[in-house]
């Protein structure tokens, strides 16, 4: 049986207006559950972005489930947020 090592990426886009402000994308190689590399690669895309990591609200966990990506309003953050919206989307496993 094949034991390779998986690439796992996610991308994150900052909007505003409709307009993309930055995007970055997380590569996550290595071992480790998809929830583990999700959570992962959040915190590289937030930190490489300038932003403090969302909060996962329901509503935001169930669309991350079903469709591998999500959008981060303004109530997922504590702080007041200079863009319109934050989303994160699994672009390879």
């Amino acid at each position: 049986m094949f034991k390779g090592v998986f690439m796992f990426r996610m991308s994150g886009t900052l909007r505003k207006d409709n307009k993309i402000l930055a995007s970055c994308v997380s590569r996550q190689e290595g071992s480790g559950s998809r929830t583990e590399k999700v959570f992962k690669a959040l915190e590289e895309i937030c930190q490489h972005l300038d932003l403090a990591v969302p909060i996962w609200l329901p509503a935001r966990i169930e669309e991350f489930k079903q469709r591998s990506k999500t959008v981060f309003m303004e109530d997922s953050f504590m702080e007041d947020i200079p863009f319109d919206s934050f989303s994160i989307e699994v672009i390879e496993e």
